[in-house]
């Protein structure tokens, strides 16, 4: 029933701020890794390969989450990273018992077309398509790209994200940096900024959100700096009221 009530208090915010999109410091390549999903406590959640290809200024991402559970999270962004970076397209898909709500999320970046499909709290499949105003800063699957390029020193950075109430939502996230953290390999000490990131719903609904204890707390993303800046690990939720669940790299192991 809050869920509702959000969703219907949704309809009355006011619109978003405008941000800008990220210029490209540091353009994208091939990339074929390995990460591990764990919870807070450290117990391991999922294991995760992300692999990336780039076709002229075009470049295609998946990541899969394979949890221990059988469930699956696998999302492909693709996106163009032509003098700053630009949502093309993006594909969300959760099913599982680890994930209460399934749910596939289509956004189409350029039409502005978006498609949710969803089952409900009775069991029920529904469909949600919607052609959106979605502005040049939709950040959905490209926050650690982003963040690898925001210049140092800046205060924050603004960028609007895609979200399913079920019904699609622009919502507005600020990400700020924290501080340093050092981190170890082996002997070597390593310092990465941490950012937070604060989902910024904006309106009324910004205002009864808290209320109604539908807020979405904090994520957190950590970077590490210099000539080649790359991302270390992020703490964030995977779904609405959801636990927070830790992204690392993983290391491999040998027979």
């Amino acid at each position: 029933m809050l869920a509702a009530i959000l969703g219907v208090v949704l309809l009355l915010q006011v619109g978003p701020v405008q941000g800008e999109p990220v210029p490209v410091r540091f353009p994208e390549g091939v990339t074929h890794g390995f990460l591990v999903l764990r919870t807070l406590q450290g117990k391991d959640v999922a294991d995760g390969e992300l692999s990336q290809f780039v076709r002229g200024d075009r470049v295609t991402r998946r990541l899969v989450f394979h949890f221990r559970d059988g469930s699956i999270q696998d999302e492909t962004v693709v996106f163009a990273q032509r003098g700053k970076f630009r949502l093309l397209s993006d594909r969300l898909v959760q099913k599982g018992p680890s994930f209460p709500h399934p749910i596939d999320i289509t956004i189409d970046g350029v039409s502005g077309q978006v498609r949710v499909s969803y089952i409900d709290d009775d069991g029920k499949e529904k469909l949600a398509n919607e052609r959106m105003a979605l502005p040049a800063d939709v950040a959905n699957g490209l926050l650690p790209t982003l963040l690898r390029n925001v210049t140092r020193g800046e205060p924050s950075i603004t960028v609007s994200l895609v979200v399913a109430t079920p019904k699609p939502q622009l919502v507005k996230l600020e990400v700020s940096p924290e501080g340093e953290d050092t981190f170890s390999i082996g002997g070597l000490k390593l310092k990465a900024t941490r950012y937070v990131v604060k989902v910024k719903i904006g309106g009324v609904a910004g205002l009864v959100a808290p209320l109604l204890d539908l807020q979405p707390p904090d994520s957190h993303v950590w970077v590490i700096g210099g000539d080649a800046p790359s991302f270390v690990k992020a703490e964030a939720p995977f779904f609405s009221r959801g636990p927070v669940w830790r992204i690392e790299f993983a290391s491999p192991s040998w027979p």
